[in-house]
C-alpha cells in the first residue's frame, strides 16, 4: 500500500477575498506599468531612475493592500494573509470572532487581528436589511418563515468562519498557538523603493 493511500487527503481551503480591491489593485497595476514603462522608455535624466524608484515603492503596497489580502479557513486551521503579515492559527487558538467597523479574529491571548479580505459593508447590510423588510412588508409567506435571513457577503463570511470555529475548535488537528509571519517580500522593495527615492530626491 502507497503513502498516498494511507495518508487522508488535506481538506481544500475555504478562500474569502476582496473581488473589489481585486480589481481595483489590478487596475492600478496596470496604468502603473503603462505609465511607468512610457516614462522609462522616453525619459531623460533621471526621470527614468526616479520612476523606477517610485514604482518599486508603490507596486508593492498596491499590492499589500488589494491583491495580497485573503483569509484561508480549512478544518485544521485559519490562515490570515494581511498586508504585511500572515498570521496562521489553528482553530483551538481562537478565542472569537468580531464584527464592528471591521471584522476582527481574536486569539486565546487577546491578540486582535483585522480580516483585511473580509472588509464590513454597512451599506451591504442595509440592503439585507431593506430585503428583510420588503419581504416582511408585502408578506410573503415563504419569505418570512423561511430559516435564512438576509445577510451581507461580510456577515455571511464571518458566520462561516464561526461556525467552522465551533465545529472544529476541540478537534485533535486543529489544536497549536497563534504563528506569525511578516510579509518580507512586500515589506523589503518597499522599504527600497524608499531609500532610493530619498536618495534621488536629495541629489
Amino acid at each position: 500500500m502507497t503513502h498516498s493511500e494511507t495518508t487522508p487527503p488535506q481538506a481544500s481551503d475555504r478562500i474569502y477575498r476582496s473581488p473589489a480591491g481585486i480589481a481595483g489593485g489590478v487596475l492600478l497595476l496596470l496604468i502603473g506599468a503603462w505609465l511607468g514603462t512610457d516614462a522609462v522608455i522616453n525619459g531623460t535624466g533621471r526621470t527614468p531612475w526616479t520612476v523606477v524608484a517610485v514604482l518599486l515603492f508603490l507596486v508593492p503596497l498596491v499590492v499589500a493592500f488589494t491583491v495580497r489580502p485573503a483569509v484561508f479557513g480549512n478544518e485544521e486551521r485559519l490562515r490570515v494573509r494581511n498586508p504585511f503579515r500572515d498570521v496562521t492559527l489553528p482553530w483551538a487558538a481562537v478565542e472569537s470572532f468580531k464584527s464592528g467597523y471591521s471584522n476582527e479574529v481574536v486569539d486565546q491571548a487577546g491578540t486582535k487581528y483585522q480580516l483585511w479580505s473580509i472588509p464590513v459593508s454597512l451599506r451591504g447590510r442595509r440592503k439585507a436589511q431593506r430585503q428583510q423588510l420588503r419581504a416582511t412588508t408585502k408578506g410573503d409567506r415563504a419569505a418570512t418563515t423561511a430559516t435564512v435571513t438576509p445577510r451581507s457577503t461580510g456577515d455571511q463570511a464571518m458566520d462561516e468562519l464561526r461556525e467552522l470555529h465551533a465545529t472544529r475548535s476541540a478537534a485533535e488537528n486543529a489544536q497549536g498557538e497563534t504563528a506569525v509571519r511578516w510579509a518580507y517580500e512586500i515589506i523589503a522593495p518597499t522599504v527600497l523603493g524608499a531609500a532610493l527615492l530619498a536618495i534621488l530626491t536629495a541629489l
